[in-house]
């Protein structure tokens, strides 16, 4: 009876040590499931992120050479209103958002319609707040419109990269953030190169012309400006709104593209009024138009899709490639820019203090963290 018991016990014991093998095998190779799973979520993740940023270089540098070289163009008829094709940027966008909540809601036209009007028409309050950003946002597109008529596309981008100065301006006083001595030192060199890039040249030609061009850069020069200002304030106010809330960030856009449709058919009919009555409002719309209208409304969401998978850094890089191909393309294909070495140091300055203003000093390797 012993022995039976003993062997018993050892076939218990066997049969346990068994069981507890098999789990443990199941658990090592549940735990390969799940880091097969991640490495291909990383891998699916980073390239996305470069998908996006060569997105975002190819719209960013299509949107200005296509919106100068329309704006510049000469025709018969009637040229495209500005006002017009902010208009449909903005039907567009609305289009192109609505249908993003669709895909997200598995294309359930219930769940999406219950979904808009609980986030828009319950909620006036919510709604209304983007009505500030959504009203700058229509002045800056407008803004854009008038300074690529006046400037050529690589001044024109090179100098916009101001908003980054007035965005962290407003960051540090809206949002309370505080800048590194990296990035205050970005700063000085972006306005240094900013500087160096409107540092007038001489060249030879008529008294009368240079007075015409001095004063269109002007009148460009100072769009830009105000558009940089408007864009950092904007941008400041619509991050503040989007971290107090939890909306989707294409529900958030639809709200902006309903107030900036407004606000860009009110501006349109006061100032364009009588062209739109005498010959509608898609008078002048070719190709050309039709592909600054489709750019400008979708860079909103490629900028949306480069925050999401990409970091600033590799945005930073994004934006300076940018600036070097909308050059090269306006000085070999446009023939509208002739470089100088003083604008091609400003543009170095900018295209430093872009990646100087992303960077973060890292500890040092096998330093120690006193608690």
């Amino acid at each position: 009876m012993l022995q039976s018991g003993n062997g018993r016990e050892e076939e218990e014991c066997l049969s346990s040590t068994l069981q507890i093998g098999g789990v443990m095998t199941l658990e090592q190779v549940t735990q390969d499931t799940e880091s097969s799973t991640m490495v291909l979520s990383v891998s699916y993740s980073s390239r996305l992120k470069y998908m996006s940023l060569g997105v975002l270089v190819l719209q960013t540098t299509s949107l200005v050479l296509t919106m100068r070289y329309s704006r510049t163009l000469k025709e018969d008829g009637p040229r495209y209103l500005a006002s017009s094709a902010v208009v449909s940027a903005e039907m567009l966008k609305i289009f192109a958002c609505t249908l993003l909540v669709f895909m997200e809601n598995n294309l359930n036209v219930r769940a999406v319609n219950q979904l808009l009007r609980e986030e828009i028409v319950n909620k006036p309050v919510e709604t209304m707040k983007l009505a500030i950003p959504a009203g700058i946002y229509t002045l800056q597109n407008n803004l854009l419109y008038v300074a690529l008529s006046n400037l050529d596309a690589a001044t024109y981008q090179v100098t916009y990269q101001l908003k980054i100065l007035t965005t962290a301006l407003f960051s540090v006083s809206m949002l309370g953030r505080r800048l590194g001595f990296y990035q205050w030192l970005s700063l000085l060199l972006l306005m240094a190169g900013v500087t160096l890039v409107q540092w007038p040249t001489e060249s030879e030609g008529d008294s009368e012309q240079k007075i015409l061009s001095a004063g269109s850069q002007f009148v460009g020069l100072m769009a830009v400006l105000m558009a940089c200002v408007s864009s950092g304030f904007a941008g400041v106010y619509f991050e503040k709104i989007l971290k107090e809330t939890k909306q989707s960030v294409w529900v958030r856009n639809i709200q902006l593209g309903l107030f900036g449709f407004m606000f860009g058919f009110v501006g349109m009919i006061m100032f364009d009024g009588q062209s739109v009555r005498q010959s509608g409002m898609f008078q002048g719309y070719n190709i050309i138009a039709c592909t600054v209208v489709v750019l400008q409304a979708l860079g909103g969401l490629v900028i949306a899709v480069v925050i999401k998978y990409a970091d600033n850094i590799l945005k930073g890089f994004a934006t300076s490639l940018s600036i070097i191909v909308s050059t090269l393309i306006s000085y070999f294909l446009l023939e509208d820019f002739n470089p100088t070495g003083v604008f091609f140091i400003g543009t170095v300055l900018v295209i430093a203090a872009t990646f100087l203003y992303s960077y973060e000093r890292k500890p040092a390797i096998g330093s120690t963290i006193k608690v």
